[in-house]
């Protein structure tokens, strides 16, 4: 099976900036582009194969066509396609959200819950943001400073730097601070509680719709464990059950194996190379996406380049 680049799906919600096309070249119409999702096959937002045999279709549709053992085994277990992967340029801040467990979200939602991870690809100097509470507090202090405003208190305020690494569990409240450009790898779920939005108003005039009664039932009202992830060095960025990603930081050239367990997605945050597998051979550049099947054997990347590497 051969490499595939992937081209993205775009949103351009309110707070997104022009970062995604000022750095990496993201050609869109849309006056904002909040999101660009590279390996999606959500319904919500699918990426499509760009270039060969393959040209034009959904990430879905090339999958039907060349049946799910292209996913790998350690995707066997799941339903849908299991990971949904994306760039947030956060011009503004976004707001303060949650997202459900899968129990919850599968009853209420009819969809997974979302476990996530951020990679802050760069940021504004001092730029920052919000991860879980900063003490224990109780459903109704909770539902009682979002209705007064001053909820972003009883908040952990975090300060992010180039390169580090924050895993999001379902049930952690957080928000991505403005002027941060993160590479988010989730579970394949568009579910979000939106609990504080700092009085924003949507293109059509109206506030933007809450959703305080949902996330009060799944939000974790304690603070959360955070890694020390300042100027993160190490390969491994973050593993679940759900998906594991890694860091590979070429300079002159690396081998990876692409085995039967798992597809490998490829995103290069940063510089430019090949990709050469048994099949074919391909350039990036930073910003771009590929898809390659499971078993496809050795694959060697060349190039001066930072890449996140995704398995399931």
């Amino acid at each position: 099976m051969k490499i595939e680049k992937l081209s993205p799906a775009f949103k351009d919600y309110l707070w997104g900036g022009t970062k995604l096309r000022d750095k990496y070249g993201k050609e869109s119409d849309l006056p904002r582009l909040a999101e660009s999702w590279e390996l999606s096959a959500h319904p919500a937002g699918e990426s499509r194969i760009s270039g060969g045999e393959f040209d034009g279709l959904t990430l879905s549709e090339y999958i039907e066509k060349n049946g799910k053992g292209i996913l790998g085994k350690d995707c066997e277990t799941f339903d849908n396609f299991p990971v949904l992967i994306k760039f947030i340029d956060a011009k503004e801040p976004l707001s303060v959200q949650v997202h459900p467990t899968d129990e919850y979200a599968l009853r209420v939602e009819g969809e997974y819950g979302k476990t996530e991870m951020w990679y802050v690809v760069d940021c504004d100097a001092g730029a920052s943001l919000f991860f879980g509470v900063n003490r224990e507090v109780s459903k109704e202090e909770f539902a009682r400073r979002v209705k007064d405003n001053t909820l972003t208190e009883i908040l952990r305020k975090v300060e992010v730097h180039k390169g580090d690494v924050f895993f999001i569990e379902a049930g952690t409240v957080h928000a991505i601070g403005a002027g941060i450009l993160v590479c988010e790898v989730q579970q394949n779920s568009n579910t979000t509680y939106r609990v504080y939005d700092y009085g924003r108003r949507g293109d059509d005039g109206k506030l933007r719709e809450l959703h305080v009664e949902k996330a009060l039932e799944v939000s974790m009202l304690a603070p959360s464990e955070i890694e020390d992830s300042q100027n993160n060095e190490e390969k491994l960025l973050a593993k679940c059950e759900y998906f594991t990603a890694e860091k590979l930081c070429i300079d002159g050239a690396e081998e990876i194996i692409v085995g039967a367990d798992s597809f490998v997605s490829l995103i290069s945050v940063s510089g430019n190379g090949r990709i050469t597998g048994t099949e074919n051979e391909v350039e990036f550049s930073s910003g771009e996406s590929f898809f390659i099947p499971a078993d496809a054997g050795k694959i060697k990347i060349s190039g001066k380049a930072e890449l996140i590497k995704t398995t399931v």
